[in-house]
């Protein structure tokens, strides 16, 4: 096998476990995820599973940092064309809402649940995921400012309705999620507009 071929085959040994992390970890929890689980999962040797990470916490991290980057492909990548304003915001909501509606993960909304999971425990997985979130609010924040500069009417702060419409999509992740409530997601997209000042 030639150098380029046998890394070829690592990077896609690498993202399987990764895939697989995810899927695992989004069902029982990301502390709870485990290598002997995995392994077993994905027909690997222990050895095998942690290879390409050097530990369980960098493969926790691995998974994050990818599911993060799903999230944002489907939320974001949409919108790559549209200038800031208020239709952008608009399709960045219905793109959220979208995502949550078909998750990718069988958990539901994967930031959601790690959020929820580490919160209150300091480390490095809490580390990572305080960027994450702290990225996605900055971004959702100067996204409703560029709508709001297209009106002149008052507007409540920008920072206050990021937090409304991150709350709403928590609050539609759980009753997708946990109550298979098949209205969900319109109530959620009507709610975020609302709250962003939008038609």
């Amino acid at each position: 096998m030639s150098p380029r071929s046998s890394f070829a085959e690592a990077a896609r040994t690498r993202e399987r476990i990764v895939r697989a992390a995810i899927a695992e970890a989004s069902r029982i929890g990301l502390d709870s995820l485990t290598i002997g689980s995995l392994a077993d999962r994905l027909s690997m040797s222990k050895a095998g599973v942690i290879g390409p990470f050097g530990s369980r916490e960098n493969l926790q991290q691995a998974a994050l940092e990818q599911a993060s980057h799903i999230f944002r492909t489907a939320v974001l990548t949409p919108l790559a064309d549209l200038p800031p304003g208020a239709l952008r915001l608009s399709r960045l909501i219905d793109a959220w809402i979208a995502y949550l509606a078909d998750c990718p993960f069988p958990g539901g909304c994967f930031v959601t649940s790690t959020s929820t999971e580490f919160d209150g425990r300091p480390g490095p997985i809490r580390d990572h995921l305080r960027a994450t979130v702290f990225s996605w609010r900055t971004l959702l924040t100067t996204e409703i400012t560029a709508a709001q500069a297209e009106s002149p009417a008052p507007h409540r702060p920008a920072d206050e309705i990021a937090t409304t419409l991150i709350g709403i999509s928590m609050s539609i992740n759980q009753e997708i999620q946990l109550l298979n409530d098949d209205s969900a997601p319109q109530r959620g997209r009507s709610a975020m507009r609302h709250a962003a000042g939008l038609p």
